[in-house]
This record gives C-alpha cells, sequence and structure tokens, in this order.
C-alpha cells in the first residue's frame, strides 16, 4: 500500500492554476476560431460549409441528379466530418442554399428554405437538396487529381479536404459573416465578374494598388441590391480590411389617379433582410401614429418570390422628396455594413485588405495548378510508356507470339520481354531466339503487351494507337510547358476564370455612388396645452384643454392622474422600484375624450409585472419646484426638481433600501406640512422644512420611527391652498387633529 502511494505521489504533477486556465481557454479560442467560426482565405469556406459541400460530393448529388433528402445530408455530415450537432450543419446547408443572402448560392434547395423576409425553413425532415452546377465546377472539381491535402476526420476513420479547390476568391464574391471568441468577421459580397477581372489585373501586375483593383471591383453587390452612398470611402474600407458602407433601400415614386401617389420600395438594404422587414414596417406605421408624419394613407407589403416590393400610399398634397428622407433618417431603410475582413491565413486569422485577399486566392490557385498538372503529367508519362511499349511490340508482333507460345508460364514469358532471358521458351529458328534475348521491356509495358487483346492488331487499331502516342506526346509537352513557365500556368488560370464568368457571373445588383445625406425637415408641432390622463388600469392618452373643461368632473373621476402641460413637452412617471420614465407628449394618441388610449408600458420602459405608477408630473414643472420622497420604511428627502431634466428614457429616481419602496413624491410648491400614517394607526405630523434637501441618489433620512414589522400606508400633506379633511378607514378625519410634533419621532396612536 506505501509503495502504491509513493508511486502516485511522484506522477502528481504540480502547476499554476492561472496558467492552466490560460492555456485552456487560449486553445479553445482557437478552436473556435480556426475551426469554426472564420473562413479559410484560400476557399472562403467555413469548416461546416466545406464539409457539407464535400459530404454532397461524396453522396453524388450531383446538379444532374435527383435531389436528396437534406436530412440525409445532414446526418452523412454530422456521422462523417462534423460532430457539432444537426442544428449547425442544417443551418449551414439553408444559408448556402439562400440566393437573397450570398452573392452566388452554392446549393440549389428544393423545399421550404426561408425567405427574405425572415421566414425559416423548413424542418430538415421536409427538404430536398443538391448541389448547383457552379459548385461543381468551381469548388469540387479536380479532388481526384492531388490538388489538396486530405487530413483525417475527428475519428481518423475518413479523409476529408483541407480546403476546396476553388477557382475563383470566393470569400468575396460570397462574403461571410461569423462570431469567434474575442473577434468577428464581416465580409460583403461582391459581383463575380468584377472579382474575376480584378484577379486578372492583379496576375498581370501583382503592383498593382487598391485604387486601380477598384476600376474592376466597383465596391460590393449585394443580392438585395440597393445602393452604397459612400463611393469616396471605399477606397480606404478596401486598403484597411475595415469600415463601414452605407447602403439605401431603392424607392421609386408611381403617380396614382387624383393626384395620390405610392412610395415604392423595391430593393432594401441588406442589413435588412429577415426580421428587420418586419420592424421597417412597424416603424412605419408608429411614424404615423405618432403624428411624426401625417402624410401616409396606407402600407401595403406586396413582397413575393418575384422580389420586395412594399408601397407606401400618400395624400395628395404631400412632400414626396421630404417624405422619402424622413424614412433614410428615421427608419432602417438607410442602414450601415460593417465591414472587418477577417480570414485564416496561413493557419492564423488575419485582417486582410482587398489586394491582400486577391493575392492569397491566387497564391493558392497557382499551387492547385501545379499540383493538377504534376498529377497529369505522371499519368501522360505513363501512358506515353505503356503507347510505346505496344507500338514497338506491334513492330515486332511475330516474335511476341513466338515467345508467348513458347512460353510454359507468365512469368517466363515476362522476364523474357523485360529482361531478354530464353531459358527453357521453344523458339521456331535461332534468330528468333537472338532477337528474343535483346528485347528489353519494362515491367508496365510487359504487363500491358501480356494484356493486349488481339483486336488490337488491326490495322485500324493500331493507327488509333500511334495517333493516340502523339496525342499523349503532346499533352505531356503542354503540361511541362505550364509547370516550368510562370506565364503558361498564369494563362491557364485566367482561362479558366474567364469561362467561370461567362457561365455564372450576373449583372451587377448594387449601384455605387457618393450620395448627399438625407436631409429631413420635420414639421413643427404647434405648441399648446394639452391634459394628460391615466386611468387605473395604466392607459394614457392626450386631450386639448377645452375637450378637458367640458368633461372636467368626469375625467378627474375617472382618471388617477390628471396633469396639464405642453404637447411638446415630456412627462415623467415616478414610480414604487424607485425608478423615472420620461415619456414624449407627442408620443401620446390625441384625440376624443373616450378614446381608450395606449398602455403606458407600449411607450415608456415602464413594467407592469415590478411596478406601479406613484406619481406623475410634468418636466417643465420639476424644473420649477422641489419634490419630496416617501418611503414605506419612513425615510424621506427633498430633492432639486432640476436634477430630473434630463432626456433618458428611464433613470433611478431616488436610493432605496433592500426591501424598500417609493410610496409618496410630491412637489412642494404649496406644501407646508407632512402628516404621516402607519399601517398599525400611528400618525405623525411635522413641518417640511424639517427635511433635508439631498441628491436623487441619496437615500434621505428617517422621518418616523416604526414598530416592528409597521410601516407607512398614507401620506397627507397640508398648506395654505390644500385641504384638511380626508377619509381614514371609511371616516372623515381632520388631519389638524394630529399634534405638530418633530420629525422622526414615533407618533401618536389615534382610534377613531
Amino acid at each position: 500500500m506505501k509503495k502504491t502511494q509513493k508511486i502516485f505521489e511522484e506522477n502528481i504533477i504540480q502547476t499554476e492554476y492561472s496558467e492552466v486556465m490560460q492555456k485552456s481557454f487560449l486553445d479553445y479560442s482557437m478552436s473556435v476560431i480556426v475551426s469554426r467560426a472564420l473562413p479559410d482565405a484560400r476557399d472562403g469556406l467555413k469548416p461546416v460549409q466545406r464539409r457539407v459541400l464535400y459530404d454532397m460530393h461524396e453522396l453524388g448529388i450531383r446538379s444532374d441528379r435527383p435531389y436528396r433528402k437534406s436530412a440525409r445530408i445532414v446526418g452523412d455530415t454530422m456521422g462523417k466530418y462534423h460532430p457539432h450537432g444537426d442544428s449547425s450543419i442544417y443551418e449551414a446547408l439553408v444559408v448556402m442554399s439562400q440566393d437573397f443572402k450570398k452573392g452566388i448560392a452554392l446549393v440549389d434547395g428544393h423545399g421550404n428554405f426561408g425567405n427574405i423576409e425572415g421566414d425559416g425553413a423548413a424542418a430538415m425532415r421536409y427538404t430536398e437538396a443538391r448541389l448547383r452546377a457552379v459548385t461543381e465546377e468551381a469548388f469540387l472539381a479536380d479532388l481526384d487529381k492531388n490538388v489538396v491535402d486530405f487530413v483525417p476526420n475527428y475519428d481518423e476513420t475518413e479523409k476529408e479536404p483541407s480546403v476546396l479547390p476553388v477557382r475563383f476568391p470566393n470569400l468575396l464574391v460570397n462574403g461571410s459573416e461569423g462570431i469567434a471568441v474575442g473577434m468577428a468577421t464581416s465580409i460583403p459580397p461582391h459581383n463575380l465578374g468584377e472579382v474575376i477581372e480584378a484577379t486578372k489585373a492583379y496576375m498581370n501586375n501583382e503592383d498593382i494598388t487598391t485604387a486601380q483593383l477598384m476600376r474592376y471591383i466597383k465596391g460590393p453587390d449585394f443580392p438585395t441590391g440597393g445602393i452604397v452612398t459612400n463611393k469616396d470611402e471605399l477606397r480606404e474600407i478596401y486598403e484597411t480590411g475595415t469600415g463601414k458602407i452605407k447602403i439605401r433601400g431603392k424607392v421609386d415614386v408611381e403617380e396614382l389617379k387624383g393626384g395620390r401617389v405610392n412610395v415604392v420600395i423595391s430593393e432594401i438594404p441588406y442589413p435588412m433582410i429577415g426580421a428587420n422587414i418586419a420592424k421597417f414596417l412597424m416603424d412605419i406605421a408608429s411614424l404615423a401614429e405618432t403624428k411624426k408624419t401625417m402624410d401616409i394613407v396606407d402600407i401595403t407589403n406586396q413582397s413575393s418570390k418575384e422580389g420586395i416590393r412594399i408601397v407606401i400610399e400618400l395624400r395628395k398634397d404631400a412632400d414626396v422628396e421630404n417624405f422619402i428622407n424622413m424614412l433614410y433618417k428615421k427608419t432602417r431603410l438607410e442602414d450601415t455594413f460593417g465591414v472587418n475582413m477577417l480570414a485564416i491565413a496561413n493557419g492564423r486569422p488575419e485582417i486582410m485588405s482587398l489586394k491582400q485577399i486577391i493575392a492569397h486566392n491566387v497564391e493558392f490557385q497557382f499551387e492547385i495548378t501545379r499540383r493538377k498538372y504534376t498529377t497529369l503529367l505522371e499519368k501522360e508519362r505513363d501512358k506515353r510508356e505503356i503507347q510505346e511499349g505496344l507500338i514497338k511490340a506491334c513492330n515486332v508482333i511475330d516474335l511476341i507470339i513466338e515467345i508467348l507460345r513458347g512460353s510454359k508460364d507468365r512469368t517466363m514469358a515476362k522476364n523474357c520481354l523485360v529482361n531478354g532471358v530464353t531459358d527453357g521458351i521453344s523458339f521456331k529458328s535461332s534468330h528468333s531466339q537472338i532477337m528474343a534475348g535483346e528485347l528489353r521491356f519494362t515491367e508496365r509495358q510487359a504487363n500491358a503487351i501480356l494484356e493486349m487483346r488481339l483486336y488490337k492488331l488491326i490495322g485500324l487499331e493500331i493507327e488509333a494507337l500511334i495517333n493516340e502516342h502523339e496525342e499523349t506526346l503532346a499533352n505531356i509537352f503542354r503540361y511541362e510547358d505550364i509547370l516550368e513557365r510562370r506565364d503558361s500556368m498564369a494563362q491557364v488560370i485566367m482561362n479558366d476564370l474567364d469561362m467561370m464568368k461567362m457561365r455564372f457571373s450576373e449583372k451587377r445588383k448594387t449601384r455605387i455612388d457618393n450620395v448627399e445625406e438625407a436631409v429631413f425637415v420635420e414639421k413643427k408641432i404647434e405648441e399648446m396645452d394639452i391634459y394628460f390622463l391615466m386611468d387605473r388600469f395604466g392607459y394614457a392618452k392626450a386631450i386639448d384643454v377645452p375637450t378637458y373643461e367640458r368633461n372636467k368632473e368626469t375625467a378627474d373621476a375617472e382618471n388617477k392622474f390628471v396633469i396639464r402641460c405642453k404637447n411638446t413637452g415630456r412627462i415623467c412617471i415616478f414610480t414604487n422600484t424607485g425608478n423615472m420614465h420620461t415619456i414624449k407628449a407627442s408620443d401620446l394618441p390625441f384625440g376624443k375624450f373616450r378614446d381608450k388610449g395606449v398602455p403606458i408600458d407600449n411607450i415608456s420602459n415602464f413594467s407592469t409585472e415590478s411596478e406601479y405608477v406613484v406619481a406623475v408630473a410634468s418636466q417643465a414643472d420639476l424644473n420649477l419646484y422641489r419634490l419630496l420622497f416617501v418611503t414605506k420604511t419612513s425615510m424621506m428627502k427633498l430633492v432639486d426638481g432640476g436634477e430630473f431634466d434630463v432626456t433618458r428614457r428611464t433613470i433611478q429616481s431616488t436610493k432605496l433600501l433592500d426591501g424598500d419602496e417609493v410610496i409618496s413624491v410630491k412637489a412642494v410648491k404649496d406644501v407646508t406640512e407632512v402628516v404621516l400614517n402607519t399601517n398599525d394607526g400611528f400618525f405623525i405630523r411635522f413641518a417640511v422644512d424639517e427635511v433635508p434637501e439631498k441628491k436623487k441618489t441619496a437615500v434621505g433620512v428617517r422621518c418616523m420611527k416604526l414598530g416592528a414589522k409597521d410601516f407607512i400606508d398614507n401620506v397627507w400633506y397640508l398648506g395654505p391652498e390644500l385641504p384638511t379633511r380626508t377619509e381614514f378607514r371609511e371616516q372623515e378625519f381632520d388631519l389638524l387633529r394630529v399634534k405638530k410634533s418633530k420629525r422622526d419621532g414615533k407618533g401618536t396612536k389615534i382610534r377613531l
């Protein structure tokens, strides 16, 4: 036992905990960065995308073959190459099939693969997919020619390509988005034809500048179209690899009968795809509801598979240009695309410029082309060797037949063909034996001769063999030229690029321009006095002064809070949790007295689950007075109203102790005394002057000594203009009955 314990003690490794944590986190980070989140600069693909495409290639799901269930593709990919869960694999498959997200879709999806408005794809058991022709020809061709390295999969039972032999800079064409640990990539898609022309220009002149490359690549080409408005800033973005691209949707104006006008949005900014389209429609509706514009008559979303079409019908005398500018300023019809061209280059993450991305891809193109033609050259040389052997054999075919007929077995015949050994072979003449002794075919040639069929001796077959040999010699000459001369190899690459452009490029969708910033002149609201009304259920509205005066008694009776304010001002809502929520009076529905109003939590950060309203005041009025705060545990303070003149929607109006809450907030413009009543029936009355003024971040001072489990239940305020009689426990009560004392007393218990 002691011996075993000694062995364990000798194997204990002491190390610093922080060092272990640091190393483990770095290993995890690099795994996420390199193996999951970021694309490779060579093929522009993340590992999961590469594995899905390769698996489809291995399964034979080609563009000219029937679709296969997505679940089959996902399951096979997960089982062989990507053990990270089926949802991430299926999501990668879906995104590669969505032509509104990718410059060139790589997968042909059949079924519901989602749409531009953010609806998700159907479950993988319901959808089918296959490769597109461009994927087969530009991404997966030549994998059998040793053009890329194959590495073991996660359990070393299969081999997978470390990179796909993509034949154009896919990182630029399809772009990429991904979040890793401590870094993220965001590369916009570009036009395939433009990228190919820029690549050829770089190959012709490796000293080409970014500005010269931009003669070919005008800028991003988003699949959703739109207008890039900061053309002059693109050069710096492409030189540094980072920046912001400003993009607008395309807006057309259609004139209708009767003088009405339709504003039609036919292209949207790329960042708007998905749920942001619905938010855009809600933002437009909100502009009408909050009276920011009175020009909108109707909004309809007529988008379909054919494209985006959002129609906004305007009234007759609307200022159309100003309205469109308002959409750019107040909604996401004008948005930004953050560029961070980060990718894995030479095994590590690197932010690259436009030229660097093209340079990495060109270097990769030369590598895969060299490996391809090295493999092809070896095959042609092998063919030449066999062809030369067969041609030579045809010239001495009678001798070959004599050797074969005179040999006892294949080994004897082969030994004669290769080494000229004639022992044991029966010849018709000594001359034949002498000629056989001079034969020196290679091993490969001898095997080909022994396996040659008799019909190959037909004259036409021999002629075809000679022609084939000449073609082989031409191929060898061509392949050697490609491998020995960089110019020849570059020409081959450029020819392939031209073919890709001719077959798969499309017209540019996004317009690149310098556009002046939209100027929206907001119509000034005519300032007027209004009344803010909020009932006990939290529904708020605004009405004009004449309407309130006509319905004063009903308004006061039905509403918990009634204050007078300006329609251009702000309203402050104080809650029991110590929060102050600010809302604009212009955000309130303004109209008829009997309108229901809007829930207060719809236009503020107010939470109906944890808060209730204690007081409401006009922010303009608060600047004139001090506010008196009273809490449940009898903490009290005065705060200058100017501290609440803020633009933030929510602030902490007072600091509270644990378990405490605000029960009263009052402007002390005409208050001289305060009367507090506890749950146990104790009363105290003292002058407001005894309460110190403090900052809103302070807790305050104690104003009454409370018994165990007792708390402040009611707060009344006395002053020259304020009533002294109130209702206490369903009976009329005169507050002056409470004897005036000092603050922080126990108070007097009053029994009715």
